[in-house]
């Protein structure tokens, strides 16, 4: 099955966030190598240069260095610059809206908390599909 793109927001950008959500979640770490832009063009059947502007985002932004003749890596400290951000876009922009849901509907943290802690809550809802896992993107995309 191929990759379902959203159309609020550019590939590369899309891309981009994939491999975002592939450093905040340990999937890649500090030093490891990105997934070369031939294989992510292939696999996701977009052209190379798409893959290419997502990365040079990627570059801009300080998270990945280009190493001539090796490819790209993720540069040390990219998580925590990440988090940084992630966590500060959060309150700013989500936070609002879970905070005046859970007024709407009369909850507690503590009760957001408890939920989470016995499972009840969907872990996989929002999570991001990491950009070389594939068969796990399917089997989410057929569940929902």
């Amino acid at each position: 099955m191929d990759r379902e793109w959203s159309d609020n927001q550019p590939i590369y950008r899309q891309l981009r966030d994939q491999v975002v959500a592939m450093i905040l979640e340990g999937v890649l770490k500090e030093g490891d190598s990105l997934p070369s832009v031939r294989n992510v063009a292939a696999e996701y059947r977009v052209n190379p240069l798409t893959v290419l502007k997502g990365y040079q985002e990627l570059v801009d932004e300080e998270l990945v260095e280009k190493r001539r003749g090796l490819g790209m890596f993720v540069k040390a400290g990219a998580r925590d610059l990440l988090l940084r951000g992630e966590r500060q876009k959060f309150l700013d922009e989500e936070w609002p809206r879970v905070y005046a849901t859970m007024q709407r509907l009369g909850l507690k943290a503590e009760e957001l908390l408890d939920a989470a802690k016995n499972g009840n809550s969907s872990k996989a809802a929002g999570s991001k599909v990491p950009l070389v896992d594939k068969a796990s993107r399917d089997t989410r995309r057929e569940e929902s």
